[in-house]
């Protein structure tokens, strides 16, 4: 009655909102929703997800009909230490900037996975982190110059779990954890001082378990060393011991999930194989977060980036809404952020709309397998904060020949029309 009342007296409609993505099919986990509706943003946040909201409700409508939209994706296992002067290194050449791949992949939020270590992490932090468009969070590595080499990750004179823990409280807005990774000795000396940081800073620690010694077991690991929400990542890789040769789950993992350890996929360019992960998701053992481990040497292949990164995973049969929550939802929490991975009303309007390819696709490992899918995950548009940062088809924007003739001049700028 209110809108004929309205339409009768010749009233604009009230415009409540500054985006609207009218028509999309919404995926949110954290709040149960899997159903056609429509999202609408005011200053920057969430401000209603609704089945049917006027277009004339607000100022610009996108229309997302025929796409998927989730939270934007918390991608929690990157490396962005993109330093000088270091070759073939995580924290160097092998490091990325987040914008060039964050925006156009649906992420909005990146958490470094140790590329610096308690003695570089500030300047991690000046050059990279604060620079950058992206959301960045890092877990610190417990070795003295993170991943600069692999002799300094071997260094234990350097791992020093109260200098670590001193930085995390300090620069308590972006740390987010502790890292011990590509440890090469026979005991547990890394994971140790890393566990001992955590405790003293009151963080979780992700452990990339290096190399495998029958003197430390990766069953050890999860079982005994880690604690409730500790994150093992490279959960896919090679010599993770995971079914046996029926095809049936290791006890010791559902063992180590009960006791709130947190698996990752990390994927990266030498830690994922489909030997590992196609029984774990035919077990119902499905990852507690899917990341990327992007770098260098994952960036072209066999990882590429989280869309092509989940598609693997819904290939070997993980739903779609479980892909989506451990993109966005469980990789918040992981980190400590639930303030990220929904779309609750009044949280930051961080948004991917994505289409969902149907057709055949092969998908690769970093061991020479592969699978094929039915399914490609494509993302379309990205919001970060309410804002368009990413627009791949140019949704909403009008045909230039409908524009006024001088669109696209600055009022600073003067036209001079050449003489005839």
């Amino acid at each position: 009655m209110l809108s004929l009342l309205v339409l009768w007296l010749g009233l604009a409609p009230a415009q409540d909102y500054d985006l609207l993505l009218k028509g999309g099919h919404v995926i949110d986990p954290k709040n149960g929703l899997n159903a056609a509706r429509d999202v609408a943003i005011l200053k920057g946040r969430v401000a209603a997800v609704e089945a049917n909201i006027p277009a004339a409700a607000a100022r610009r409508m996108l229309n997302v009909k025929g796409l998927v939209v989730t939270p934007g994706l918390v991608d929690i296992h990157v490396h962005l230490f993109a330093t000088t002067g270091v070759a073939d290194a995580w924290a160097g050449d092998k490091s990325i900037l987040p914008d060039g791949f964050s925006f156009r992949t649906g992420v909005t939020t990146m958490a470094d996975a140790g590329s610096a270590g308690w003695r570089n992490f500030e300047t991690f932090r000046h050059t990279v982190i604060d620079r950058v468009q992206t959301r960045v969070y890092a877990f610190i590595n417990i070795a003295g110059l993170g991943m600069m080499t692999d002799v300094a990750e071997q260094a234990v004179h350097d791992m020093k779990p109260e200098e670590v823990a001193r930085l995390a409280r300090k620069h308590g807005d972006v740390v987010v954890g502790v890292k011990s990774a590509h440890y090469q000795g026979a005991e547990w000396t890394s994971v140790d001082r890393a566990l001992e940081a955590g405790r003293m800073a009151d963080v979780p620690i992700m452990v990339d378990f290096g190399y495998f010694h029958k003197t430390r077991p990766y069953w050890q690991l999860v079982t005994e060393k880690l604690r409730p929400g500790d994150i093992s990542t490279h959960f896919f890789r090679g010599p993770v011991p995971i079914a046996n040769g029926q095809g049936k789950l290791y006890e010791y993992l559902k063992t180590a999930r009960a006791r709130g350890v947190k698996f990752d996929v990390g994927h990266g360019g030498g830690s994922f194989v489909f030997r590992n992960a196609a029984p774990a998701i035919a077990n119902g053992f499905y990852p507690d977060s899917i990341s990327t481990d992007l770098h260098g040497g994952s960036m072209n292949g066999p990882m590429f980036d989280m869309p092509t990164t989940m598609s693997k995973m819904l290939a070997v049969g993980m739903p779609l809404v479980e892909v989506v929550r451990a993109s966005t939802w469980n990789a918040g929490q992981a980190i400590r952020h639930p303030e990220h991975g929904h779309l609750t009303k009044g949280a930051m309007a961080d948004v991917a709309v994505w289409r969902v390819r149907e057709g055949e696709f092969g998908y690769g490992d970093m061991g020479g397998g592969t699978v094929k899918g039915k399914q490609r995950l494509e993302c379309e548009l990205t919001l970060k904060g309410g804002e368009v940062v990413y627009n791949w088809n140019s949704i909403g924007m009008s045909d230039w020949r409908a524009l006024p003739r001088d669109y696209g001049v600055r009022p600073v700028d003067t036209v001079v029309v050449p003489p005839r």
